[in-house]
């Protein structure tokens, strides 16, 4: 019997999640479903529409329960996460990068002859004129440009830039000027409210000069999206954008569990996704050894925190690619051989990535597995 056949038959069961083959990444369901409707309430009494970013997730089953919470769609960081999301039977997707080279185009073309409501950005009037040459006479592409906020990573440089391109797009038949997008990834993760507010606003005074020479040109976009978990009370109160693509909100994980996401003070989200493990040795008073390590967590920020499994104050240190520390406070007791230790994600995004499948527990039972769908497809 494989893990998947072992851990469905668990869930015939009704079993604990106590005896899962570990390391292995789990979803709280109740949490997870409190998160999406306190975003979708946020957003509905803003007057803003989600599309959230399924980057976050690359699940077709946490995309499904955003979108019946209200959600118009999803955003996809690759053209495989878009693919993978439509087989799965998703519409209202948005590609958040852009599409290049000719055998990514054909796909794009193929997949937009085949789903409702598909939606891509562009940055470079080149590739506005080759994916109108592969679109051809068929159904129209929908076209948003993508602004650069300061960040170099993609999007166009300038006003001016941005206004030549909506014109370029505009001036295909097959393709249709939709809107803009504008990601400040930088600011999300800036901790103080304060500090990243005031980033927010010199960054937004610089959108709302664009979507008025935009509007100015005959060109005023319909959709003015961008965003994120960090900053969408801020977007929502600066009132500029019409959608915003919030992601880690339905996990938090360590590095926006440590920012203020609302002025107030208030955490609006909660935990809901962890990494569990065994503990496979403990020889060495004060440490016990578990079974995740390296190829558990995403690591470039920094080491996860222990929520569960072991005393208070205790810490987890990378001891090797399958293996970490948990070191208890002088005094404590070690967690034994064989218990489970209940972990953060630093990062929820590339550590999601690592993993096959989402188990979904409700409090201490199994209640489902789901596919992580968009794992692996990320051209």
């Amino acid at each position: 019997m494989n893990d998947r056949q072992l851990h469905q038959h668990i869930i015939g069961q009704q079993g604990s999640r106590g005896i899962l083959n570990t390391p292995v990444l789990v979803v709280d369901l109740e949490p997870l479903k409190r998160n999406i409707q306190a975003m979708a309430a946020f957003a509905a009494a803003h007057d803003v529409k989600l599309r959230p970013h399924s980057k976050t997730h690359k699940s077709a089953d946490i995309g499904r329960l955003q979108m019946a919470a209200g959600a118009v769609g999803l955003c996809c960081a690759k053209l495989g996460e878009a693919e993978a999301l439509a087989e799965a039977g998703l519409s209202g997707l948005l590609i958040t990068s852009p599409v290049v080279g000719s055998l990514a185009i054909q796909r794009l073309a193929a997949l937009n002859r085949r789903m409702d409501n598909l939606m891509l950005v562009v940055d470079n009037p080149d590739n506005v004129d080759a994916l109108a040459e592969a679109t051809g006479a068929g159904k129209p592409l929908s076209l948003l440009v993508d602004i650069d906020p300061g960040s170099h990573r993609t999007g166009t440089a300038s006003p001016e830039a941005a206004v030549a391109l909506a014109r370029r797009i505009a001036a295909h038949g097959n393709l249709r000027f939709a809107g803009v997008q504008f990601y400040c990834g930088r600011q999300q993760h800036i901790e103080s409210y304060a500090e990243r507010r005031g980033a927010i606003e010199e960054r937004t005074t610089y959108l709302r000069g664009i979507v008025a020479s935009l509007a100015e040109a005959g060109l005023k976009p319909a959709i003015i999206t961008g965003g994120g978990t960090g900053t969408h009370e801020i977007d929502a109160n600066l009132g500029v954008f019409t959608e915003l693509q919030v992601g880690s909100y339905i996990f938090m994980d360590d590095q926006y569990a440590v920012c203020g996401l609302r002025q107030d003070g208030s955490a609006p989200f909660e935990t809901a996704l962890l990494v569990e493990a065994r503990v496979v040795s403990a020889n060495t008073a004060g440490l016990a050894t578990i079974d995740a390590g390296l190829k558990a967590f995403a690591t470039e920020a920094g080491a996860p925190s222990i929520v569960a499994g072991a005393p208070a104050g205790s810490t987890f240190r990378f001891t090797g690619d399958e293996h970490g520390a948990v070191i208890v406070p002088e005094g404590a007791l070690a967690p034994r051989l064989g218990e489970v230790v209940s972990l953060t994600a630093p990062h929820c995004d590339p550590t999601v990535n690592l993993y096959e499948s989402y188990h979904v527990v409700r409090g201490d039972t199994l209640v489902d597995i789901w596919p992580v769908t968009g794992r692996g497809r990320s051209r």
